[in-house]
């Protein structure tokens, strides 16, 4: 119950056991064709989807390098360990970077977008750079309308982190026009690490053809041309594609419109029964991602709380990063999780804080009751 890697259903680790082909055969470009349009059913794009070996890291680092030069002028906004990571590789390349902050465990304000966006009278600003779902803190920023701000810049490319945010809330690629979106296969897709997914717009292309920061595993000009023969300019990781081939025509079976409510419901039983357990939700609970909770435990050492819900329960739950080590711990719930893992996390939780003596019975009854009146 961490926010990645996720669970991986059967069917997935069984495509993932094959023997491995060869990844210049047809029978993997027939491949790479099925799941390169499931990608983009996925995304709700008839832009390019490409499928890179690396983490979900990698993608946004081969969407800034692809894409931007430098001493380009860029926007980051920075409101979690996340942010902080692109605020960080933006620099490691040389650009100049505005950064917009918000208290971790807040959304970024996207009225401050607008304001240096519309006050950007020479268009010098190249991209805005930010993640939608911030794992660090399970809150999720305001891409849509932060996005309509980006587009009425003309210039800005949008270069996105939906990494746990992709296949578990509606980001449609193409009606928010969205430029560069990054996702990684150990988290809403459902198979394990080390594949990277990365959406590309035209408007996004014709800045690569001015682009000239240093770039060769990561240039996707690379990856566009091999993927017009339905190929990659490398060796892929074949039975990760195997995998994801799997697990695409389930999510395809189940539907976007059943996936994103499925990690609602999740969404709000969680928080809900953390209400009833007297934790407090470390995000506002109006911007809490579909993906992950991030509880504030204080009084108690959040870290020997997950140690002995893993001892007892063999239930991984994620810590807090950075400054919130020992203050919070988080509760995935994206991907391959069903009802019965959310009551199961939220009874251990309980179970806990009773040996504890945080809670009563009636407490931890009544967390169970507000979480399955959600789940119906």
């Amino acid at each position: 119950m961490i926010p990645g890697p996720t669970p991986v259903p059967e069917k997935v680790l069984q495509a993932l056991g094959r023997h491995p082909i060869g990844h210049r055969t047809k029978e993997f470009q027939e491949l790479v064709e099925s799941t390169t349009k499931n990608l983009q059913w996925l995304h709700q794009t008839q832009n390019d989807v490409l499928t890179i070996t690396g983490s979900g890291t990698a993608a946004m680092e081969a969407g800034i390098v692809s894409t931007l030069s430098r001493g380009d002028k860029v926007i980051c906004g920075e409101n979690g360990k996340f942010g902080e990571r692109w605020v960080k590789v933006a620099k490691e390349f040389g650009l100049e970077v505005i950064e917009i902050h918000s208290e971790w465990g807040t959304p970024l304000n996207p009225e401050e977008f607008k304001k240096i966006l519309e006050e950007d009278k020479k268009k010098e600003i190249k991209a805005v750079i930010l993640t939608h779902s911030e794992t660090s803190t399970g809150v999720i920023n305001d891409l849509k309308t932060i996005s309509s701000y980006i587009r009425k810049h003309n210039i800005a490319l949008s270069i996105i982190d939906c990494v746990t945010s992709l296949g578990a809330c509606n980001v449609p690629v193409d009606e928010w026009q969205l430029d560069i979106v990054a996702s990684g296969s150990q988290k809403g897709y459902m198979i394990p690490p080390g594949l990277s997914f990365i959406a590309i717009s035209q408007k996004a292309w014709k800045a690569a053809e001015k682009s000239n920061l240093p770039k060769f595993y990561l240039n996707l000009k690379s990856y566009k041309k091999s993927l017009l023969s339905n190929s990659n300019p490398y060796t892929p990781a074949v039975n990760l594609v195997f995998a994801l081939d799997e697990a695409l025509k389930m999510m395809r079976e189940e539907g976007l419109e059943n996936i994103f409510l499925r990690h609602n419901k999740h969404k709000l039983a969680m928080s809900q029964a953390v209400k009833a357990l007297n934790l407090k939700l470390f995000a506002d609970e109006k911007f809490l991602s579909p993906s992950i909770t991030a509880i504030n435990t204080e009084t108690m050492d959040a870290e020997e709380f997950r140690k002995t819900i893993k001892n007892n329960f063999d239930i991984l739950l994620a810590g807090g990063q950075d400054h919130l080590k020992g203050k919070i711990f988080r509760v995935g719930h994206l991907g391959y999780v069903n009802d019965r893992d959310i009551i199961t996390v939220i009874s251990a939780i309980s179970k806990t804080l009773l040996d504890l003596g945080k809670i009563t019975t009636k407490e931890a009854g009544e967390a169970l009751l507000v979480a399955s009146k959600n789940l119906k």
